[in-house]
């Protein structure tokens, strides 16, 4: 069984255009994904799935693999199951889904989105949950909120504040959704022929699509954000944040 990171980076984006090479202290953001990832201990691989040649060839210049994909993907994990078949990955083979927006990611949260398919039987699917500890987040609807039933399986993916407290003088936790997904090859090619589903469409949320057709997602709780870059003002915050982390 491989562990393969996959990194889906478009270059054409609504809000951000180019987004996956703009450059960040000096170096095009899929770069510092892509490093980031390699640092991980358990990936074995990491590859670039793209739709564009820019993208290919400054994937290629940093050394870096590339994989291209079709432009007609319908989200970032279609593109994800495109690129691992295109690698030929075996059935029990392990991709993670890491977004090409996340610079910040810490490697150690890639080995701990995929502890449950080791530890846990049946897991066609993870991702990782962070407990909110700027408020602002709560309501920003551009930071996904998750919550989770009693054994960590997700219930909901929502822009909407989840769970919202009726009554005042309760204590919980809101926790974020941080856009990295662990699944098998085989789970995969199941996503990838199931028609886009209809929450999926209202919150444009792709990891929607398994819940509404009956596929449970492991949410794991992690203790290292991974802040996105969504558009060209957020640099500033994340280079200071990376000035801050000493990360260079």
């Amino acid at each position: 069984m491989k562990i393969v990171v996959i990194i889906p980076a478009r270059y054409q984006s609504s809000r951000f255009e180019g987004k996956a090479l703009a450059l960040i202290a000096g170096k095009p953001m899929v770069q510092w994904v892509y490093e980031r990832s390699v640092q991980a201990v358990r990936v074995d691989d990491v590859a670039v799935a793209t739709d564009d040649q820019r993208i290919v060839d400054v994937v290629k210049k940093f050394g870096g693999k590339a994989i291209m994909t079709s432009d007609e993907n319908r989200s970032g994990t279609d593109r994800v199951a495109e690129a691992a078949a295109i690698m030929e990955l075996a059935p029990d083979d392990i991709i993670i889904n890491v977004q090409g927006d996340q610079p910040l990611l810490d490697p150690r949260s890639l080995d701990q989105v995929v502890s449950p398919f080791f530890t846990e039987s049946n897991i066609e699917m993870s991702t990782l949950g962070f407990p909110i500890e700027n408020e602002r987040e709560i309501t920003d609807p551009k930071d996904i909120k998750v919550v989770f039933d009693q054994k960590g399986f997700a219930l909901y993916f929502s822009r909407s504040t989840i769970p919202f407290c009726r009554d005042p003088g309760i204590e919980f936790d809101t926790y974020k959704h941080l856009g990295i997904y662990a699944y098998t090859r085989r789970f995969l090619e199941v996503y990838r022929s199931l028609p886009v589903g209809r929450l999926e469409e209202i919150e444009k949320l792709e990891q929607l699509r398994a819940i509404e057709y009956g596929h449970p997602i492991r949410v794991v709780v992690t203790p290292y954000d991974s802040p996105e870059v969504d558009l060209p003002v957020d640099i500033e915050r994340i280079e200071k944040k990376m000035k801050q982390m000493e990360i260079d």
